[in-house]
């Protein structure tokens, strides 16, 4: 095992890619002799050179069209997008072709393209370097949508995505590229969970707590405070975003029969609604309390001053597992 941060587990989870595969390409703005504006890709084209680890223009529709080509010639490009408020020029290379070539052309094209992508807030960045965009890319039918939450993560899962023959958009947590963690860089993905497992990262009994990305981190946090009032949470990582392992979740809940379910994205028409809806269907009858959203404001993403007030924090997950264990009102729901 080796201590890396999650940054480092990224950069080596692509030089190994591309080590045992000559298909794999990585492509980008200043990726190559920047090594990235956060320096995940440093180091890769002077040991590849600058034909298989790309400095691309800065039009993230260019780039990811041209990787659509790439892949449909055989090769497994990675994509980084600079910053996740930059993926919107990009869309409609990923909605209207990345995720339907392979069932537009009945399984016969083939689209191994990882869409890497720097996500969320909590760094005090500017206007657009900050969003949480992920609810649009779960929606669109044809993609596999997943967030890593720690170093191992992010090494063994950006592997199995980069060796998928689906197109995967890969959220990686900015606040998190400095969290060191163990490493175990002589792993076989073959032997790893799958890419669309859920994981049980702190088992409890009273109330199930639902996240992905940093917020598992904010999670856990709350789980060890809650602790201190003898309250047992247990926290899930999801991981995958789409598909989601419901069976991992209900199976929780079944136990727990409360559920909080937070992200750090808006709240409207958000992932977290997506999952308290399905839960509900599964687990209707094994519930105690509604389940509860604690999320991002239904705003723009605030300026750097004032994101403490909209990323969810330790209190408010916190205030919304009194809610369901019936400490505090139910009439407000709007954690």
């Amino acid at each position: 095992m080796t201590e890396l941060t999650m940054g480092k587990a990224l950069t080596a989870a692509m030089r190994r890619a591309m080590t045992d595969d000559e298909r794999v390409l990585v492509m980008g703005e200043d990726i190559g002799r920047l090594g990235g504006v956060f320096r995940i890709t440093d180091g890769l084209q002077s040991e590849f050179g600058p034909r298989r680890v790309v400095d691309t223009p800065l039009a993230e529709s260019g780039i990811v069209g041209t990787a659509v080509g790439l892949a449909f010639r055989g090769f497994r490009p990675i994509v980084e997008i600079q910053f996740d408020g930059f993926v919107y020029p990009a869309f409609d290379q990923i909605v209207s072709q990345v995720a339907k070539l392979h069932y537009r052309t009945q399984g016969r094209v083939k689209m191994p393209l990882t869409i890497r992508i720097p996500w969320a807030g909590g760094v005090g960045a500017a206007e657009h370097h900050s969003e949480s965009p992920e609810a649009y890319f779960v929606h669109t039918a044809g993609l596999r949508v997943v967030a890593v939450s720690n170093p191992q993560d992010a090494y063994t899962m950006l592997r199995q995505a980069i060796a998928s023959d689906d197109p995967v958009v890969f959220f990686e947590p900015k606040r998190l590229y400095h969290a060191k963690g163990e490493v175990d860089l002589d792993s076989d993905i073959a032997d790893a969970p799958p890419l669309g497992l859920a994981r049980v990262v702190r088992e409890g009994s009273d109330v199930t707590v639902v996240t992905y990305g940093a917020q598992v981190t904010t999670a856990m946090d709350a789980a060890l405070a809650a602790e201190d009032e003898g309250v047992s949470l247990e926290v899930i990582d999801l991981r995958s975003l789409s598909p989601i392992d419901y069976g991992t979740v209900a199976a929780s809940v079944r136990r727990t029969g409360r559920v909080v379910v937070t992200h750090e994205a808006s709240r409207e028409a958000g992932v977290a609604a997506e999952v308290i809806a399905s839960i509900t269907e599964k687990c209707f009858h094994y519930l105690e309390a509604p389940p509860l959203r604690v999320t991002g404001h239904d705003v723009p993403y605030p300026p750097a001053k004032l994101e403490q007030h909209h990323v969810p924090d330790l209190d408010r997950i916190l205030d919304a597992v009194d809610r369901v264990l019936g400490r505090a009102g139910m009439s407000e729901v709007t954690a």
